[in-house]
This record gives structure tokens, sequence and C-alpha cells, in this order.
């Protein structure tokens, strides 16, 4: 099977097939660019996803992972890059060993079909003109025996004419020879050019053009094998990868499997616990018995009557606040249908409201010198400007236990670190000593003294904190009712109390207090000196007053109204657009002034009977 032999007279249809294989090629290596195109794409579009999600460093999102779940999360986006540099390495690959190569290769290809095709055309032209040689051949001798026949019936009309002189006669006769001779010569020529192009016509079709015609042929079909191999090497390429896209799944896969739920509910436990018990039962409180204005005997916190002391929180609207802080007044938007007259200019933001600190602790200071402590003052101003306590009192117990651990084991690492500079440094005299030559000796005396001190001082630093770790460990919160419900007040206000006034860290019966630093509310627990303010009277009332909308008292410091509700007023508007009301003896806050109307009575300061 042979073009040579089988399309000899197919020369044109050649030519455009093998434009045609030409044009597939080009196809094939266009559609593996666009593949490497898209491979790239994805590739990177995983890693942006990876890098997306990836925790930020120093973020709250790092102690995250320390879960098994998001670090499992970590590792799934840690085998996604990996996954993503072997689509990287799919592009390269076919890019080097299919684009790149097919390209060349189309280039030679088309050298090699146009050196063909120009043999077979120069082939083609040759028969042609030897064609167009045995034509004219052929036409002189047909001309040329024309032409004897002519002059040989001219000279036999000549001989037969008597008329005609015996010159005339040899003068044709000599012409009818000389016309034969021609037609000899050219019959002689014509038959050697015929014989010539049937020599040339054979080694035409049956020589040149099969040659020709075969290395077209030997041409295409490697064309064919090569864009065969090419489509064996597409996949050989995706194949290599496939194992480490294998691996990758199987580390995505181990790392599902070593998510352990019992494990991440024990660091939630280890996060978040505070130390304390659930509250207990609360006592019955008889409110048969008239009520007065001072604290009933029956409340609970007559008990330290008996000698006992219990830390107190507030309830949910009226909390145990210092002398010199003051509920933040946060000002709602006043209602739609508020006329202009009964909406106030605007209450003031809580910044404008707050008084200065050193005034409220000097009206501290003077209602209440016997609590006077310089030093939880001092501490609560420092946990007011967002720096906690050193000893990290402010935390639960267990949370605080935990923070001690780690800087008792971040102030050793610093002393290790310390250590092993100032052995190098010993080290480094030695060799002076030994070789003056490489150094002076004494020039690393001052050094030596520095971390000597800086060792000492670390150390002392560590034997405070694990003074006050042991403390922490040796000594439990007290589980009275109220120290029980302290740990739902973590949870529920998320806020941290001020330190007491006690010389410790803690207060007497072990309780702990926290403070929050973006609120001025500091809720502490009660200690002994909380008694002083236990013998307080609430303030009296001042009046009545009636809810004129619906206030919802979402924010610290306020209360909530129902529309039509009568409450008890306590404190007048000071001209920051709010009034101080009561609802009953555990029930007090702060409403916007314009939803409720005030009736005074200057008379009723004394008992009050509640609602």
């Amino acid at each position: 099977m042979s073009w040579g032999t089988e399309l000899w007279d197919q020369f044109d249809n050649l030519e455009k097939h093998t434009q045609w294989g030409i044009d597939v090629l080009e196809k094939y290596i266009k559609f593996v660019k666009e593949r490497t195109e898209i491979e790239l794409s994805y590739a990177k579009q995983l890693r942006n996803l990876s890098k997306k999600y990836q925790p930020k460093k120093n973020s709250k999102e790092e102690e995250e992972y320390r879960y098994t779940s998001t670090r499992a999360f970590l590792a799934t986006l840690n085998e996604m890059n990996d996954y993503a540099g072997q689509h990287e390495v799919i592009s390269e690959n076919m890019t080097s060993l299919i684009t790149g190569e097919l390209s060349r290769y189309v280039q030679e290809l088309k050298q090699e079909r146009k050196s063909h095709f120009h043999d077979g055309r120069k082939a083609q032209q040759h028969i042609e003109t030897c064609w167009k040689q045995l034509e004219a051949s052929k036409r002189r001798f047909e001309r040329d025996c024309k032409e004897a026949d002519r002059a040989q019936q001219y000279f036999e009309k000549m001989d037969a004419d008597i008329n005609v002189t015996k010159a005339d006669v040899e003068k044709a006769r000599q012409q009818a020879q000389l016309r034969h001779q021609m037609a000899e010569d050219s019959k002689a020529e014509y038959s050697s050019t015929l014989q010539k192009f049937n020599s040339e016509q054979h080694d035409h079709y049956y020589t040149h053009i099969p040659n020709i015609f075969q290395k077209i042929q030997e041409m295409e079909e490697r064309r064919i094998v090569r864009i065969g191999e090419s489509m064996k090497t597409f996949a050989e390429v995706d194949r290599q990868v496939i194992p480490i896209i294998g691996k990758c799944l199987d580390e995505i896969t181990k790392a599902a499997e070593l998510v352990d739920h019992k494990n991440d509910s024990q660091l939630v436990i280890e996060a978040f616990k505070s130390g304390f018990e659930p509250p207990g039962d609360i006592d019955f409180e008889d409110f048969t018995q008239p009520m007065k204005r001072t604290i009933s005997d029956s409340s609970l916190s007559n008990s330290r009557g008996d000698g006992k002391s219990e830390p107190k929180f507030g309830s949910k609207s009226k909390g145990k606040l210092w002398p010199f802080i003051k509920k933040n007044k946060p000002p709602p938007p006043p209602p739609a249908s508020a006329s202009p007259s009964a909406v106030p200019n605007g209450p003031q933001s809580p910044k404008q409201q707050k008084e200065p600190l050193s005034h409220r602790f000097n009206e501290f200071m003077t209602s209440k010198p016997k609590i006077h402590c310089f030093r939880s003052l001092k501490r609560g101003l420092s946990l007011k400007l967002g720096a906690g306590p050193e000893d990290f009192s402010n935390l639960p117990p267990e949370q605080r236990r935990k923070k001690l651990q780690q800087k008792v084991d971040e102030l050793n690492r610093d002393i290790q670190k310390e250590m092993d500079q100032r052995d190098a440094l010993t080290k480094m005299k030695d060799v002076y000593i030994k070789n003056p030559q490489m150094g002076d000796a004494a020039s690393v005396d001052h050094r030596l003294a520095e971390l000597g001190q800086n060792i000492e001082k670390l150390r002392i630093e560590v034997q405070k904190f694990e003074g006050w770790l042991a403390e922490v460990e040796g000594r439990l919160p007290a589980r009275t009712d109220h120290a029980r419900r302290q740990s739902g007040l973590y949870e529920a206000q998320n806020t941290s109390a001020v330190n007491s006034c006690a010389q410790d860290r803690e207060s007497p019966d072990g309780s702990y207090t926290e403070e929050q630093s973006q609120e001025t509310e500091m809720k502490v627990p009660a200690t002994d000196f909380d008694d002083e303010f236990d013998d307080e009277e609430p303030l009296p009332t001042i009046g009545t007053c009636k809810a004129l909308y619906t206030f919802e008292g979402q924010n610290e410091g306020t209360i909530s109204v129902a529309e039509g509700e009568m409450l008890y007023v306590i404190e007048e508007d000071k001209g920051d657009g709010w009034t101080r009301i009561r609802r009953n003896e555990d029930e007090e806050g702060y409403v916007p002034t314009s939803y409720v109307e005030v009736y005074l009575d200057k008379n009723a300061k004394g008992a009050m009977t509640y609602i």
C-alpha cells in the first residue's frame, strides 16, 4: 500500500490532505496550551483559597487551632496547597513535553512538506515540458509530410505537362526531393522525441512520483504517530501526579481521622473553666412583714450578723457598685410618636455623663474613709486603662492558674536563654584567658555582669509568680451560693470586676473579681469591708412617674418599662436627659426623661411602699 502507486494522479488532493493534517496538529497544540492555562489558573485559585483561610499570625485565630477539628482543617489547607502544586507540575510538563515539542515539530513538518511538494511540482513541470516537446515535434513532422506530398504532386503535374520547360520540371523535382528529405528528418526527430518522452513519462510515474509520494506518506504517518504519542504523554503527565495527589488526599483523610471530639470538649473545659460551682437553692424571703427603708432582716445579706462573710453580687437590674463609679446611661432614640415638646434636646453621650474618676474617689473618701485602699484604687485605675493586673486576679481561679503557669514557663525559658548566653560567654572568656592573642578576657566581664543581673531579676519574678501559683492551687474559692452564682456572671455578662481593697489578690472568702477595661461599670464581690455599704439606705423616693412609651432597657444601668406603668422616682433629671426610677426593692435604673411623665412629691422622701 503506497501513495505513489495508488494515488499517482492525486497530487492536489494529497497537498490538501497534508495541509489539513498540519492544521489538526496545530489545533491539538492550542488545546493543550489552553489546558495548561486552566491548570495554572486552577492552581492559583487553590493557593489563594488555601491562603485565604490560613490563620493569621499573632491573631486570635491561632488559638483556635489547638482543637483537633481545626488542626485537621489546617492540615487540609496545607495539603490543598500541595495539591495546587501538582496542578502546576501538570501545566509545566505539558508545556515542555507537548506544547513546546509539537510546536518545533510543526515547523519542521511544514518545511519538509514544502520540500516534497516542491519536488513533485518540479517533476510535473519536467514531464509537461517533455510532452510539449513531443507535441511540437509531432506537429513539425506532420507539417513536413504535408509539404512533401504537395511538392510531389506539383512535380508530377509539371512532369506530365508538355508545355512546361525541362528546367521548370527539374526545379519541381528538386523541390519535391527537398521536402521529402525534410519530412524524413522530422520523422526521425519525432521518433526520437517520442522515445525520450515515453522514457521520461515512465520514470515520472513509476519512479519520481512514487518516491516523492512515498516521502509525503512517511511524513504524514510520522505526524500521525507523533500526535498519538503526544496524547499518551498528555495522559501520562496526569498519571504521574496521581500518586502525589493521592498522598495529599490520604493526609487529609488521616488528619480527619485524628479529629477527637472528646479531646476538643476537654479543651473547651480547660479554656473556659472558672473553678466555681453552680449556684445553690435560693432562700425564701418573707415579704409579709412590713417593709422598711433599711435592708430587711429576712434578706440574704443579714447572714453577716452571724459573723459570716459571703460574696455578694448585684442582681440583673441592681448591682453592687463602688460609690465613685456611676452606671452608664446610653441614650436611646426618642419614639417616633413623641412630640417635639416632650423630647429634650437629647441625652448626653455616656462619655459626657462621666464624672472625673478623681472627683468620685474624693466623694468616696469623704463618705467612707474607713475602706480607703490606695493599692486597690491603683489596681482599678490600671484595669480601667486596659492593663490587666500582674497576678491575673481579674480572672476566674482556673483561668488564673493557667495564665500564671504560662507566665512561669515563659520566665523559665527566658532564664534558660540568659544562662545559655552566660555559659557561652564564660567559655569565650576561658579561651581568651588561655589565648590572649584571640581577645581581651576583660571585655566580656561587663556583659557577664549584665546577664547575671538579668537572671537574678528573672528568678525573682519566677518566685513571685510561683508564689501566686501556689496560692491559687492551695486555696479554692468559697462555695457559698453567691460565689457559685459568680461563675454565671462571668458568662452571662462577660465583664470583669475590679479587685477588692484587700491586701491580697483574693477577697478573704476566696472569691475572685473581674474587670472589663472598656466598661465604666465595675462589679466586685462583697468582702469584709463591704459591710460598710450594706448599712447604707437605698435612695428615697421623691415622686412617682407614668411611662408614656415602652422602653427596652437593654444597656447596663437602664430598666425596661411598659407603656402606662406607674413607678417611683428616686433621682430626677440632672440635665443629661435621664431619670432614675425604681419598680421594687431590687429593680431600679435609668429611663429617658422624655419617656415618662414625672410627678415630684417633696413629702415622699421618707419610707415608701413598693409596687
